[in-house]
């Protein structure tokens, strides 16, 4: 364990609920609940964390409880505060959609026509050559 979440304390090598801060938790998930924003949440609650830290609370599954940490909500309180969370998300348009990304296909094979004047010039000599591209192949053979 490289952190251990709010509201937990560790004794012996396990995880103990913390009283003042299991609290502050109930209290910040009921706030949400009844509609008070993030951070008002979380100055009733008298958590000093910034936005993103009050959602990751909100959002943290250690709270239902597992075989290392005790549960502090309880499941009902928990998928209530997501849903509440995705809706208000939906609402404020801060859903992201992945953009699908187009398949850029570069081509690799060209036909050319025979060319058969020499240049001294290295770069006069590949815009000669260049000149005799007719056109590009793509990757499946087609024109």
């Amino acid at each position: 364990m490289c952190h251990t979440p709010f509201g937990y304390r560790i004794e012996n090598g396990k995880a103990v609920i913390d009283s003042k801060t299991t609290e502050q938790i109930r209290i910040l998930f009921q706030s949400y609940l009844s509609g008070d924003s993030l951070d008002n949440s979380a100055i009733k609650a008298g958590i000093n964390s910034f936005h993103a830290g009050i959602g990751r609370i909100l959002q943290n599954a250690h709270y239902l409880g597992d075989k290392y940490y005790p549960a502090i909500i309880d499941q009902e309180t928990f998928a209530a505060a997501e849903v509440e969370r995705l809706k208000r998300t939906e609402k404020l348009g801060r859903i992201r959609e992945p953009k699908e990304e187009t398949k850029v296909v570069f081509p690799t094979a060209f036909h050319i026509k025979e060319g058969t004047q020499p240049f001294d010039d290295p770069f006069q000599q590949a815009e000669y050559a260049y000149s005799f591209i007719v056109m590009e192949i793509d990757a499946n053979g087609s024109q």
